[in-house]
């Protein structure tokens, strides 16, 4: 009889075995026998979730504000996508928790009627069974589409809501909401309100002027704002927006430590965008580390493309420095 091994079953074995292997010698028979143990023991064993929380508002802005110690996360860029999980869906961003305790970025649009529905394009064509602008949909035309994988493969899943994904995220992930243009921020603030999401929300904003707008309108949540140098912090204080409301997006490309330095000094984490060309430079060189150095070099976030691979680095660089969070739970 042919017996075969899910896929997740191989990215489990290739994720435990080299963390292992680095810290305890074996014998190549011993190491065979390890590996057919973890596979056996994985076909028993469902995958596990690992789901981040913070009991308060007020806690979970300590961890952001580095008052607790460092513990570098994944932001999985639009949930994570992978074959068969699209981008942006609520079933990719479960299955993203069973590789790493993750930050979900997802991104916001408005239907024709006003709700606020989970998509990235402003067309439906790449990534949904739908056709032409998110735009000229009502919110029920919507939810008779699925959605398709980065392969175009159509799924049986939904395009959810703002609310749905809120819920859905509670004691499990943390979010940046990425808003696309024409969303008024209102409703994204009313939506985090109403599933009293500020213990686990971030608005993502890209200039001071929505910074400002943001922090005026809901002085209490967490923003991500650009801040590639000292003038750009500068700015952002000098429009009203406090260091401890503001996580920095560094850009796509590393920074100078010196960045990472000043930014930490005034109690401020950090998140460099990897999607694009480090995580093709990771990929292309996996005995460089290259996640892993990021985060060696300040990075307190990475928000990437690649999920699996850049979660075997963290996870690695975490065991080397025996950083713990309390706030993990696996499931």
């Amino acid at each position: 009889m042919l017996f075969l091994v899910p896929l997740w079953l191989i990215e489990y074995v290739n994720k435990k075995l080299p963390l292992y292997l680095k810290f305890v010698k074996v014998k190549k028979i011993q190491f065979l026998v390890l590996a057919i143990a973890l596979i056996g023991i994985a076909c028993i064993v469902p995958k596990q979730h690992q789901y981040i929380s913070f009991k308060t508002a007020k806690e979970f802005q300590a961890f952001l504000n580095r008052k607790t110690k460092p513990y570098p996360l994944l932001s999985a860029h639009r949930g994570g996508p992978m074959p068969g999980f699209p981008e942006n869906a609520i079933e990719t961003f479960e299955n993203a928790t069973t590789y790493q305790p993750v930050i979900i970025e997802f991104d916001v649009a408005l239907s024709k009627d006003s709700a606020l529905v989970i998509m990235h394009d402003d067309k439906l064509d790449r990534t949904s069974t739908g056709t032409g602008l998110v735009s000229s949909y009502t919110y029920n035309e919507l939810q008779k589409l699925t959605l398709k994988d980065d392969d175009g493969k159509v799924t049986t899943f939904k395009i959810p809501t703002l609310e749905e994904v809120l819920h859905w995220g509670k004691n499990k992930v943390l979010f940046t909401i990425d808003i696309k243009r024409g969303v008024p921020y209102e409703k994204i603030i009313a939506a985090v309100r109403k599933t009293k999401s500020e213990t686990n929300s971030i608005i993502i904003t890209y200039n001071a002027n929505q910074a400002a707008k943001v922090h005026e309108l809901a002085p209490d949540l967490m923003i991500s704002a650009t801040v590639k140098s000292p003038e750009d912090l500068e700015r952002l204080n000098q429009m009203g927006v406090p260091n401890d409301k503001i996580i920095a997006f560094v850009g796509v490309s590393e920074p100078s430590q010196s960045l990472y330095q000043y930014l930490h000094g005034k109690g401020i984490s950090t998140i460099l965008g990897t999607m694009g060309n480090l995580d093709k430079s990771a990929k292309a060189n996996k005995n460089r580390q290259v996640y892993r150095n990021l985060v060696g070099n300040g990075a307190d976030v990475l928000s990437t493309d690649d999920v699996v691979l850049a979660g075997q680095q963290l996870d690695a660089y975490r065991i080397e420095k025996q950083l713990n969070l309390k706030n993990i739970k696996l499931q």
